[in-house]
């Protein structure tokens, strides 16, 4: 098993799509194909069902995407590594975050982290929320700020805040016309779309179970990567989509939203740092995010629970 196949098998699985893969490995489509069936020879196993379209992962394939995922984003990291102790000695502190933090407080408190350690090389790096395990525990990131409640021994976490959720309709579908916050309800037997579709648990199973909890069933469920796909479909038409109320920036073109009125729709903010790092560093962030949350910027108005307040 060679790491081209594994970056290849990697892109085939993410896009579904051989063409579209071989496009964005800028190869061929054929030498594509046949690097993807020596590596299915090779372990003996079918890693695609071919019989449908888009390509979907058999049971195998998944569990080798998301292994090889890893081993390729951990051998970036190796090389990002390497190259900097060769440019600069200069301390490094890794924030993990998933993407639709960056719509919130994120930027605010990195500008503040820079402005209190200007010595400091801060880097943000995005991540699943169960990335942010894994990744604190092996040191590759020093803080996370995610969305999924976990437990793990060896991390501590700490919700910062309970963000409001809306929903995003296609412009022109009936239920988008109206100003006042929509009950889940209403979503009953609608066509939803959820992300991230790998790994899980994640943000789509928050959703789901959210959905679950008040017996509402969509009419079907389409699974996509990340929030812009997500949304990319919703304009389409193809469904609806839940995403955290910072996020609904994205779009305005052809995507309306609305707020949606039920008291437990809400998405936690929650910050992740190893046990054995909660005191220095972290308990000055801690106190810049309380800075941060006396200015009470618009993005913060968008939360129902803010820290220290429960």
């Amino acid at each position: 098993m060679e790491l081209r196949q594994l970056r290849y098998f990697v892109a085939v699985a993410r896009e579904r799509n051989f063409s579209r893969a071989a496009e964005i490995l800028h190869i061929a489509q054929p030498p594509l194909s046949r690097q993807i069936q020596q590596l299915e020879e090779e372990l003996g196993v079918d890693l695609l069902d071919r019989s449908k379209r888009p390509l979907s992962l058999t049971e195998a394939g998944r569990f080798l995407y998301e292994q090889a995922a890893k081993t390729l984003v951990n051998l970036e990291h190796i090389r990002e590594q390497t190259r900097r102790i060769g440019r600069s000695q200069r301390e490094r502190f890794i924030i993990g975050c998933v993407g639709s933090t960056l719509y919130g407080g994120i930027p605010d408190l990195v500008r503040r982290m820079r402005i209190q350690w200007p010595e400091l090389d801060i880097e943000i790096r995005e991540m699943m929320s169960t990335e942010q395990v894994t990744a604190l525990k092996e040191g590759r990131i020093d803080v996370g700020f995610g969305r999924v409640r976990f437990n793990d021994r060896e991390v501590e976490r700490l919700t910062l805040r309970e963000e409001r959720l809306v929903v995003a309709f296609p412009k022109g579908h009936v239920k988008s016309f109206e100003k006042e916050p929509i009950a889940l309800a209403e979503l009953q037997g609608e066509p939803l779309i959820v992300y991230p579709s790998v790994p899980r648990p994640s943000f789509a199973d928050e959703i789901l179970n959210l959905l679950g909890e008040l017996s509402v069933t969509p009419g079907s469920v389409e699974e996509v990567r990340e929030i812009q796909a997500a949304l990319g479909m919703v304009a389409a038409g193809v469904g609806l989509c839940i995403i955290p109320a910072a996020s609904q920036r994205q779009r305005p073109d052809d995507v309306c939203y609305r707020m949606i009125g039920d008291e437990k729709a809400t998405s936690p903010i929650i910050m992740s740092f190893r046990r054995s790092d909660a005191d220095g560093k972290i308990n000055q962030i801690k106190q810049l995010i309380r800075e941060m949350y006396a200015d009470n910027p618009p993005w913060l108005q968008l939360s129902n629970v803010r820290l220290g307040e429960g």
